[in-house]
């Protein structure tokens, strides 16, 4: 077909506006692929996106979505044929790339990543965008040297995205589970995925001490600001923190304190522009180590048509876990 569904943004006189639309094929941006959209995600990123709370999107008109399974329509990279099933995460889709909420991509195939046996289409969203960032966070500990022997691993934001898979990952992999959350009625599913204590976020969100009482060996931050530096602050001699997002700030007002006295390490986390090899890597560990049970306990399914609100959901903080969108 010349012509799909999608969801469109544009300038307005006032920021952004977004909306569902026909968009012809011919106007999809260049690359060697064309993919069959089957499932994407919404992320908080998404949710930025088309709300215009935050400027995401940096070209116009733009289709959002950062990730989404399929299947290749047709191909000129000598790595895929038609009827290969991929999944698509990062490399500005949704921001410079026209992205995921359509049921058309056209993408360069280096972007591309293989569907790993023992993943449905429909698994490998549910894992997304956000699983894939926090298996890179838990191989960057590891890689580090962080072990369960050490001592307990904290996640905050652990009832999103990232950091549910994170929680389920970290259990999985043998840690002490410590998650952060703001809201105390998600304590049953988090220790459902894998939490073995809950924490008021509170305790982090603050502005804290420049050095603190050890408590963790590890930890994946999922906020940034405050609570990254009080997770630093709190972290064990020679233990490290994996950051990966900025739900409450891009500002880190921490001090070299646990860096210098503690030998503590802040590992940056980039899940965009992550070189394939580490890709291929991850996205086979996560089809071998995630837990089935426990990525369908932190999943929702909705139809493409409910974008749109579950996106105003999710920059409110009241999405829990995966959103699984099939675009059909």
């Amino acid at each position: 077909m010349s012509t799909f569904s999608a969801i469109r943004i544009d300038k307005a006189d006032k920021g952004t506006s977004a909306a569902y639309t026909d968009f012809d094929e011919a106007d999809l941006m260049d690359g060697d692929v064309m993919v069959r959209i089957a499932y994407s995600t919404v992320n908080y990123k998404d949710g930025l996106a088309i709300t215009g709370k935050s400027p995401v999107v940096r070209r116009f008109p733009m289709i959002p979505g950062i990730d989404f399974s399929g299947v290749v329509e047709s191909s000129t990279n000598p790595s895929f044929k038609p009827g290969d099933s991929v999944v698509m995460t990062g490399w500005g889709m949704g921001e410079t790339h026209l992205g995921a909420y359509a049921q058309k991509a056209r993408v360069k195939g280096d972007w591309l990543v293989p569907l790993p046996p023992g993943l449905s289409l429909s698994d490998a969203m549910t894992v997304g965008t956000a699983g894939f960032t926090a298996m890179l966070c838990l191989q960057a500990l590891e890689a580090h040297g962080c072990k369960p022997s050490d001592g307990p691993a904290i996640v905050t934001g652990a009832a999103g995205g990232v950091g549910s898979v994170a929680v389920s990952l970290l259990k999985k992999a043998g840690w002490h589970v410590i998650a952060s959350t703001g809201r105390p009625e998600e304590a049953d599913y988090l220790k459902a995925i894998g939490a073995d204590e809950i924490i008021d976020r509170k305790e982090l969100s603050e502005p804290g001490r420049p050095l603190g009482k050890e408590r963790w060996a590890a930890g994946i931050d999922t906020v940034g600001s405050h609570t990254l530096a009080n997770l630093i602050a709190q972290t064990k001699y020679a233990g490290a923190v994996a950051a990966c997002g900025l739900a409450q700030g891009m500002d880190l007002p921490s001090s070299v304190a646990p860096f210098i006295l503690r030998g503590v390490c802040l590992l940056g986390i980039d899940s965009v522009m992550c070189p394939k090899d580490k890709r291929i890597t991850a996205w086979a560990r996560l089809a071998r180590d995630l837990d089935k049970s426990a990525l369908a306990a932190m999943t929702t399914h909705v139809p493409f048509n409910e974008v749109m609100n579950v996106a105003r959901d999710i920059v409110e903080g009241k999405v829990r876990g995966r959103v699984v969108v099939d675009i059909g």
